[in-house]
């Protein structure tokens, strides 16, 4: 039998699995009895914070983020845990000064975290350097914390296989502990993936992990080819949260390899255990309707105009306020002519949606750019990096005319701004990490600090009460 080499599994169904199909609303209270189970897995690691849920757990839930993140951590001390971060733009959607990159890199490993997951939305490695210098500083002082680089996995003319290696060659070079090729719309067919693993593992060294989705029905085929090519880890959810805008099922794959070279070795008893446990809330959701049908199946109209299952819902939508769904083909074909114009980006937040929201508005307009978003025009000059190909010079000159274009690192040009943001918060903070919430969120996390002060100024009501000789109600 040929030598073993047992594939890695990072666990979704904390972060991405309910990202993708209930719109990050699983709150933490609901995570907690079956942490201990999912401990005892031995997954690659648990993939539990960043992307959607910072402010989703603000904005929905009213709950502080940094709270759950140490509960997970005080549940799962055995297995390390893992967050998504957008390069400079952190967990939010515009690009901050270095210092506070810094400020959240070291609490976040401080609170729990062990693998920071940064990718940026135009694939620009200088938008990454700040995140993986912090945490490359934090584990030479510490011995804690994994910088992994994730590529923005898209189609085009200026994503050859030799664009790819280069990438993974630079990646090696920044200090990175390991790549990830982050498929978000899950346009990485079977036979690709095998020749892009391949190719990426003769120029580096660095571990190569996998992320897709099964949005266009080929994610389990594309892992199995991937595998057999020598990718390290795969990412999978817990089968009541996996398939259509999720990941492939954890458990289908543990048994796809089971007695192979790649046999992961974990228990199906005890995994199928953790899904009887998400089973029923899914069925919740299900009745609710926070879980949409729709999303659970194949739409491969992904593969068709390489456009992400969340972008074309989002497009859906806004044609649907403008009494426009007739428009529905004519914004499909607009898609890659916009992004074309603006330099062939990768579809992924939030360059997916100044990509859609504008393609909606030259069609609506009857005129291409007569209209143009303020995302729009901040792509157009340069403020979210450096696009792999040229931007249009007719669409500039028509959006920005006469405007000194940015070259440069577009953080490069921000002053620090941890100091004028804790002067501005001062009267809600509570612990250290409030300063970065409200960083990223300043109405959503005041809103919630509000919130948190009502709550306790009942509790703390009740207690007087109850210290009066009265009861609490």
């Amino acid at each position: 039998m040929a030598e073993k080499r047992p594939v890695k599994i990072t666990e979704t169904i904390l972060r991405d699995a309910h990202q993708s199909l209930i719109a990050t609303r699983m709150p933490t209270e609901f995570m907690l009895p079956i942490l201990e189970k999912l401990d005892k897995v031995g997954y690659n690691s648990l993939e539990c914070w960043g992307g959607a849920t910072f402010d989703a757990s603000l904005r929905f839930l009213k709950e502080d983020p940094w709270d759950r993140l140490r509960k997970i951590k005080d549940g799962c001390p055995n297995t390390p845990l893992q967050m998504l971060f957008r390069g400079q733009n952190i967990l939010g959607y515009r690009p901050y000064a270095d210092d506070v990159v810094d400020a959240f890199v070291e609490r976040s490993v401080a609170n729990g975290i062990d693998i920071i997951r940064i990718f940026d939305c135009l694939n620009d490695l200088r938008n990454l350097e700040a995140a993986v210098n912090s945490t490359n500083k934090i584990k030479q002082r510490e011995g804690r914390g994994h910088a992994q680089i994730a590529l923005s996995y898209t189609l085009g003319d200026a994503y050859t296989m030799e664009y790819w290696t280069d990438m993974a060659k630079k990646i090696e070079e920044m200090g990175a502990d390991s790549i990830c090729i982050k498929d978000m719309a899950g346009l990485l067919v079977p036979y690709k993936a095998a020749e892009l693993v391949k190719a990426m593992k003769e120029v580096t060294k660095l571990p190569i992990q996998l992320h897709t989705h099964y949005t266009s029905g080929v994610a389990s085929m594309t892992y199995l080819k991937a595998v057999e090519a020598g990718v390290d880890v795969i990412d999978c959810a817990m089968s009541p949260f996996a398939l259509g805008t999720s990941q492939p099922a954890t458990e289908v794959m543990v048994e796809t390899f089971k007695g192979t070279e790649y046999d992961t070795g974990f228990d199906q008893n005890l995994l199928a255990e953790i899904a009887d446990y998400f089973r029923p809330y899914r069925d919740e959701c299900l009745a609710s309707g926070l879980l949409n049908p729709k999303v659970m199946g194949v739409d491969i109209k992904t593969l068709l105009y390489q456009v992400p299952g969340g972008m074309l819902s989002n497009m859906v939508s806004q044609l649907k306020e403008q009494n426009a769904e007739d428009k529905y083909y004519d914004v499909l074909k607009e898609i890659p002519a916009v992004r074309k114009d603006l330099g062939e980006p990768p579809l992924v937040t939030p360059s997916s949606q100044i990509v859609g929201t504008q393609a909606v508005f030259n069609v609506l307009m009857g005129e291409r750019y007569k209209m143009a978003t303020d995302q729009t025009k901040d792509v157009l000059r340069g403020k979210y990096g450096q696009t792999v190909k040229p931007m249009s010079q007719e669409v500039i000159d028509k959006v920005i005319p006469g405007e000194e274009r940015i070259t440069c690192r577009p953080a490069d040009l921000i002053d620090n701004e941890m100091e004028k943001l804790e002067s501005e918060m001062k009267e809600w903070k509570q612990q250290d990490e409030d300063v970065l919430s409200y960083a990223l969120f300043p109405q959503v996390a005041t809103d919630f600090f509000k919130y948190r002060k009502a709550q306790q100024d009942k509790v703390d009501l009740s207690k007087a009460d109850t210290a009066n000789g009265a009861y609490p109600v």
